[in-house]
């Protein structure tokens, strides 16, 4: 499969280079372990939000590091979840004293070497406290997860967040806030052709021309059906209707109990959405897909909620969380509320997303 790399190996490093190159005002790379931190951090007072991830889904994360959003983010190689050694030495960098908050997709990988991350973080006395996304509406539990996939709500969250974080929230606080906003988001993704990982001489997988796969994860993994080929408002109704309707969910969660010193299971339940609330409308591209096709998609998922009672109130509309060249595009719906279109609308400047003062 054709890429732009000079070499495998080198796919990660020589991307960090041209960002750092890039970007160097507003963020800086450590190359050994890997990590994208914030060129101000640490910054004083202020909770340090980290995210991370495989590589291949850019700008998530690395691409969000800067004012407003994250402090640092771990890319592991491409679809493979970033070592503990990245999150602990991130969390160290970039901690000003507040403690850390780590956004954790959810899959098998990035979930535990998370953890392992945070109880040496806690090691050394830096308080940290991890947050589950699971907000993929396709599966409750695929391969790659025990629960539903992290996917849009992702970047969602990690805007909201990092705006709270700016304006002052402690830590508790802060993770009482990304909770909500996971479980306020529901997600859809579709393709249309496979991704191919730099090296491979074949997509992950194979869609003849009349064929769409419904329900996709963000490394390739399969969807809930494929079907024949449809048209674009007929796509979004598929995907919109499967977010609108999905049942309330429960997930078992870990959370870090710093009284006690150890992990802490609990049960968490969300509310299905409902008609008359107010919410976000991000269609997203998962690489391939132009931005044309999107906003027909944005503009039948729009014209859907109108009609079943919804306020779209804010959008975004964008490649923000791709996978490689996948053809393909998901849908993120998040309610929102007075505190959450607060931070969304608050300033930020990041490589992959700024807007305000």
């Amino acid at each position: 499969m054709k890429k732009l790399i000079n070499a495998v190996d080198d796919v990660v490093k020589e991307q960090l280079e041209g960002m750092e190159m890039a970007h160097g005002d507003m963020l800086a790379v450590n190359y050994e372990p890997f990590f994208v931190y914030r060129k101000d951090a640490p910054v004083s007072g202020k909770v340090a939000v980290i995210s991370g991830g495989g590589s291949g889904h850019e700008p998530m994360h690395g691409g969000f590091v800067g004012m407003g959003m994250l402090d640092a983010a771990c890319p592991g190689a491409v679809f493979t979840s970033p070592t503990p050694d990245q999150m602990y030495e991130a969390a160290k960098k970039v901690n000003s004293g507040a403690g850390v908050l780590n956004l954790v997709k959810n899959y098998t990988g990035d979930v535990l070497n998370f953890e392992t991350a945070a109880e040496l973080a806690h090691g050394d006395g830096i308080p940290v406290q991890n947050i589950l996304i699971d907000d993929d509406a396709s599966v409750k539990d695929s391969l790659y997860t025990a629960g539903r996939r992290g996917v849009g709500t992702t970047v969602i969250a990690e805007k909201i967040v990092g705006g709270a974080a700016e304006d002052g929230y402690d830590l508790d606080k802060l993770a009482d806030l990304a909770r909500k906003v996971n479980m306020y988001g529901r997600s859809m993704g579709i393709a249309l052709s496979g991704a191919s990982v730099p090296g491979a001489d074949k997509p992950l997988f194979e869609l003849s021309d009349e064929e769409f796969e419904f329900g996709i994860g963000i490394h390739g993994e399969p969807g809930r059906v494929r079907q024949a080929m449809k048209s674009a408002d007929e796509i979004t109704e598929m995907m919109v209707a499967a977010i609108l309707d999905d049942e309330a969910y429960t997930r078992t969660v870990r959370e870090w109990d710093r009284e006690k010193g150890e992990w802490e299971e609990k049960e968490l339940t969300d509310e299905p959405f409902a008609s008359g609330q107010d919410v976000i409308l991000f269609v997203n591209s998962m690489g391939g897909t132009p931005v044309s096709e999107l906003y027909a998609v944005y503009r039948k998922a729009a014209m859907i909620l109108k009609d079943r009672g919804f306020n779209v109130v804010r959008n975004l509309v964008g490649p923000y969380i791709t996978s490689l060249e996948m053809q393909g595009a998901s849908i993120t719906i998040v309610r929102a509320d007075e505190e959450i279109l607060k931070y969304w609308d608050a300033p930020v400047k990041t490589p992959g997303l700024r807007w305000g003062g």
